[in-house]
């Protein structure tokens, strides 16, 4: 089952890099605004042989993982003691619901106002698109605690600190693991679009160059790269926190089927 499904992944890809040869040369889309395959493929090839490249590559990732650290552990932390503290998460409820619509890009002028073209502009985007997922996520685990658990606990005496480590980290460990794992894809976002928007090193301002010089095959193919980049990241993602949750119910079930 496992290699009919990556048999056929790759056939769907194959079809899909067979059709963007075949729709510009048959003159559907015209090549200046979408090149074929080919061309993209050459453009990706050069991309590679060039250092300038590598340079914003790692930019981009420096970028979305400093701002993703600091978004995990701040929203785990912050999520711990909000839920643990009496009454604070009734006290910071109307807070988080009124901050967390609040769309990362409309702070691009804000951002560009304190740190100009920087990465701590990139940072500040990042961190706040992703501390909420992480956030939110604990809150939600947090919550998922067995009462009967948690005052079993406390009739042996267990203080705030081993409750916290024996009964509500486990419980809470899986949700917190999704919302590091969605974290990680929206400061990826955030990262390139930040990045393309306010000129910040990287492979959004790469993209941009791309665009404004008409090079457009140069374009698609650092497009190519954020995608590859995106998968990776989120497969990096899913392994890591299939092996951290491999004793749980869900994680054993998921390798089961």
């Amino acid at each position: 089952m496992k290699y009919q499904n990556a048999a056929l992944g790759a056939a769907g890809l194959a079809a899909f890099l067979a059709l963007g040869e075949a729709v510009p040369r048959l003159g559907l889309v015209k090549e200046e605004y979408f090149p074929p395959t080919s061309r993209i493929v050459r453009a990706f090839a050069d991309e590679l042989s060039d250092g300038a490249f590598w340079t914003a590559l790692g930019d981009t990732v420096t970028g979305w993982a400093l701002g993703l650290a600091i978004a995990a552990s701040a929203g785990i932390v912050i999520g711990v003691v909000v839920s643990v503290v009496p009454y604070l998460r009734e006290a910071t409820a109307s807070t988080i619901e009124f901050l967390r619509p609040i769309p990362s890009v409309a702070l691009i002028p804000l951002a560009v106002l304190l740190y100009g073209n920087e990465l701590r502009s990139v940072l500040l985007l990042v961190v706040y698109a992703s501390f909420w997922q992480v956030l939110i996520q604990t809150l939600y685990g947090v919550q998922d605690v067995d009462p009967v658990a948690d005052e079993t606990a406390r009739s042996y005496g267990l203080g705030t600190w081993a409750r916290i480590r024996h009964v509500l980290w486990p419980t809470a460990l899986p949700y917190v693991f999704t919302g590091v794992r969605l974290a990680a894809a929206v400061a990826l976002i955030l990262a390139i679009t930040g990045e393309l928007v306010i000129g910040a090193p990287g492979l959004g301002a790469r993209i941009a160059v791309a665009q404004n010089s008409q090079a457009v095959p140069e374009m698609y193919a650092l497009i190519v790269v954020t995608g590859v980049l995106g998968l990776l990241i989120n497969v990096g993602a899913r392994t890591v926190e299939r092996r951290a949750l491999a004793w749980h119910q869900s994680v054993r079930g998921e390798v089961a089927v």
